[in-house]
């Protein structure tokens, strides 16, 4: 399993070394989609609000704009009351599209002219520099990624539309070989004002901050170490900031700072010069093509959930190949499946292409199949009739829903564990609905406005108070036959309580919360039978057409594939480093494990434990190529148990920390907002929760799929 030949980096001072340089970068570009957007919009939104200001006041002082056009500052070749208007347009329009940012270069040029204008031939002022210089700025780069122009961006470019090609090479350009003098114009601009005076005493510590001053001043002008000399000289200015009276100065400073704490130097620096040395001589993996990782040891990862993904990402850094398998091509927020099942999110928004995931990542190889099988002897995986060797194989494959034996139930009780059990739960959702509507049978009206399910779980609460929420909120007033709201919706538990990993007082709440919601919560009772007509229930038959299954989860068959201990739900036995017992190079995490991690119990199947196990197994699989020494037995580290039961209502259980209501509502949505993969699911599942929850509005209510679910129908519904 050692390294080949073709491996560049010779040992392991020089893997480390490029690992580190690597992760440097990583750090750095992290900073930079993370928080460049967000400052990127507020310089946009300050430089437009202090123009859009200017116009009003000169549109409603009309008089007043043309004796400062006649007098103040005129313009030799332009009538006054035109270069009034000129003035108040471009105050006027050229904010609107800087904060949208559409047409972005087009409209700060103009904005940049007339401050310009105003510093030369009105009054000197450092604000109206710091104006030009910003406006220079977006002349130069443009908008950055939350604009109208970089969505459409890429389409436009391809259109017939006049003048589009060469105006993108003028950009492209611009771009190109403005940036490096724009960001040269920043770092000697603010080292100039350091310099100058500025910051050379905050009020309180007289003179202390000079020396650091001047030195932050040569760095930035130099290029060396500017990222933490923008950092400390931020710190400065916000110390100066919170003491001096010119605070709208100093915002000016920092947005500036913040350009070159988050863009960099860059090229005309020595910042520049000396990454580009280290890169040369310690190439990290991601510098590399990926065919030359062809002699590095091969990591298999099976399954592109919580625990595959985060094992994957570990390894960014590794001297090795990786080959990520998986039967879809997107990775699932399995959490929120509930919320596509019942109209309040698309399928998009919680499930992410996997190859968009590792496109930076030069080691990984992303590969769509389904695995059928392992060959421990030949360390081979087994896909369809194609084999496929590893080095070390960590299987993710997790977990599916259980009828502990009753298979016969799925038909008429599909179960919650992937993007087609959504949809397909949603279109029996809203087809009992549309079938209620044309019912003449008041019985069989019933039957179709009566929803079971099936297990009283995170997942099966949450889905019983969605439905009820649903019926009672989102379908109001848009069927005619019948009222939605006198929907009657079943909760069956086999447990004494709900959530039983919760504290006792927590399932009291959330039963009590079920019910105000008009769910009707059945305890320690079980499901005898389950057909196209009904459930029967400790001998009691429930009519209903639509039933849901949240009872039970098995793993997948990966221990069959291994011939290897499990336990009664098909979770492999693992050791304290997560590898199988007996086979030292695999590896099993999330569902598919069992680990006695937790204080000698099983680690529960959960999102942040799958995590967890997939950053430790990277560490140890990395230690090992690296010949380190491994780390300690893996520890799972509960964060805690979170549920939603319906509108503004859920529990939370920290162990420290007990909430329910409101407050646990909200940190529930925090929560899982942040532990999707993907920017732009936070922000699209955000503002679909945001219009939801102000308009009671589940605009996703598609149905689709098959005609109608297997069920035999009367002829009073047709």
């Amino acid at each position: 399993m050692s390294t080949q030949s073709s491996d560049p980096l010779r040992t392991s001072t020089d893997r480390r070394i490029a690992a580190a340089v690597a992760v440097t970068n990583d750090f750095r570009g992290t900073l930079e989609s993370g928080f460049w957007p967000i400052l990127d919009v507020f310089i946009r939104l300050w430089l437009a609000q202090a123009y859009w200001v200017s116009g009003i006041v000169k549109i409603a002082n009309w008089q007043g704009a043309i004796h400062l056009a006649t007098y103040e500052y005129p313009v030799s070749w332009l009538n006054p009351v035109t270069a009034a208007w000129i003035g108040a347009s471009i105050e006027i329009l050229g904010p609107i599209f800087l904060v949208i940012g559409l047409a972005t270069r087009f409209a700060a040029l103009p904005m940049m002219a007339l401050a310009l204008v105003i510093q030369f031939a009105y009054i000197r002022l450092d604000e109206n520099l710091f104006w030009a210089i910003l406006f220079g700025w977006y002349v130069v780069r443009g908008a950055g990624p939350l604009s109208l122009d970089a969505v459409i961006a890429r389409g436009i470019a391809g259109t017939a539309l006049p003048f589009v090609r060469p105006i993108g090479a003028v950009f492209r350009a611009l771009t190109a070989y403005g940036s490096p003098a724009m960001l040269l114009l920043l770092r000697c601009w603010i080292a100039w004002l350091l310099l100058r005076g500025g910051l050379g005493t905050v009020a309180g510590w007289p003179g202390t901050p000079a020396p650091i001053a001047q030195a932050c001043a040569a760095m930035l002008a130099l290029g060396f170490g500017t990222r933490i000399a923008a950092v400390v000289a931020l710190a400065m200015t916000a110390l100066t900031l919170a003491t001096d009276q010119d605070q709208n100065l100093y915002l000016y400073w920092i947005l500036v700072l913040g350009i070159l704490a988050l863009r960099g130097p860059g090229v005309l620096s020595v910042d520049h010069l000396a990454l580009g040395a280290l890169q040369r001589h310690f190439p990290g993996i991601d510098a590399l093509p990926r065919e030359t990782t062809a002699g590095f040891p091969h990591v298999v990862v099976v399954g592109a959930g919580f625990g595959g993904i985060t094992a994957v990402k570990t390894l960014r850094h590794a001297p090795c190949r990786i080959t990520l398998i998986d039967r879809r091509n997107y990775h699932l927020f399995q959490p929120l499946l509930y919320q596509v099942a019942t109209a309040a999110l698309p399928p998009s928004d919680i499930a992410t292409p996997i190859r968009s995931l590792f496109r930076d990542q030069r080691n990984v190889r992303v590969r769509l199949g389904t695995v059928t099988g392992v060959d421990t002897e030949r360390r081979e995986v087994l896909i369809g009739e194609t084999r496929l060797g590893y080095d070390l194989l960590v299987l993710a494959t997790g977990a599916r829903h259980d009828y502990f034996g009753k298979d016969q139930f799925e038909p008429f009780a599909p179960g919650l564990k992937q993007i087609d059990d959504a949809t397909d739960i949603r279109r029996r959702l809203l087809l009992a609905f549309e079938h209620a509507e044309t019912c003449s049978d008041d019985l069989e009206r019933l039957g179709w406005l009566t929803f079971v399910v099936v297990g009283g779980g995170p997942t099966g609460v949450e889905l019983a108070g969605a439905i009820a929420e649903l019926a009672r909120h989102g379908l109001t007033g848009e069927f005619s036959s019948f009222d939605p709201a006198s929907a009657r919706v079943l909760l069956i538990q086999g447990a004494p309580r709900l959530l039983p990993p919760f504290p006792e007082s927590l399932s009291a709440v959330t039963r009590t919360s079920l019910e105000a919601l008009g769910v009707e919560v059945m305890l320690d009772s079980f499901v005898d039978d389950i057909d196209e007509t009904g459930v029967v229930v400790k001998g009691r038959r429930v009519a209903c057409r639509t039933v849901f299954w949240a009872a039970g989860v098995a793993a997948s068959p990966a221990a069959r594939w291994l011939d290897a201990e499990a336990d009664r739900t098909g979770r492999l036995k693992v050791d304290a480093g997560l590898a199988v017992p007996g086979l030292p190079n695999v590896f099993a995490i999330g569902d598919t494990a069992l680990s006695m991690a937790w204080n000698g119990n099983p680690v529960p199947g959960l999102a942040p434990a799958a995590k967890q196990e997939g950053a430790y197994v990277a560490k140890v699989i990395r230690a090992r190529l690296e010949g380190d020494r491994p780390p300690a037995p893996f520890v799972y580290h509960h964060l805690g148990n979170l549920a939603t039961i319906g509108r503004g209502a859920a529990v939370v259980d920290f162990g420290w920390l007990r909430l329910s209501g409101g407050l646990a509502w909200w940190l529930w949505g925090l929560v899982h907002v942040a532990f999707l993969v993907d920017a732009r699911s936070r922000l699209s599942v955000a503002l679909e929760w945001f219009w939801s929850y102000i308009t009671f509005n589940r605009s996703i209510r598609l149905i689709t799929g098959e005609k109608d679910p297997p069920r035999a129908r009367s002829g009073a519904c047709p």
